[in-house]
């Protein structure tokens, strides 16, 4: 059909002259409500914005030198992360002659590792970073 043709067609209903595929030999159009198409189109991505899930990276500090207490209340913060389905990421940092003693850095995150481990998994071992040492876990799939 011409494109003459096809324009006139499309106003006698009172619709849009939508070109499908411009590439294509010969031309291909549809006939349909345009401002409606674009609405409906706009409404399907909102709703699947709505359902996607972001992923929250949350990060709790130590020292070498943190004490017990201090401890057991930064690790029921990771667990409650790890149980909303968070991300946590755990650094020590130190300063100072605390660089010679990084295997404290070190031991404390695999005690974390342990504490946490039916909650969480390793993504990314204990490693150097500077002066900070970090080791990120995430939540324990629900699948295992």
């Amino acid at each position: 059909m011409s494109p003459r043709d096809a324009m006139e067609r499309a106003e006698e209903v009172g619709l849009d002259l939508v070109e499908v595929s411009p590439n294509a030999n010969p031309p291909v159009c549809k006939i349909m409500n345009y401002g409606k198409y674009q609405y409906e189109k706009n409404k399907r991505a909102r709703e699947a914005r709505k359902k996607q899930s972001k992923i929250v990276l949350k990060e709790i500090q130590f020292r070498p030198d943190t004490a017990e207490h201090d401890y057991q209340f930064k690790k029921r913060h990771v667990e409650d992360f790890l149980k909303n389905g968070w991300k946590v990421r755990a650094t020590v940092r130190f300063r100072g002659r605390e660089m010679l003693h990084t295997d404290l850095g070190k031991n404390m995150l695999s005690r974390l590792e342990k504490d946490v481990a039916e909650l969480g998994e390793v993504e990314q071992p204990a490693k150097m970073e500077t002066r900070v040492m970090s080791m990120l876990l995430t939540p324990k799939s629900s699948s295992s």
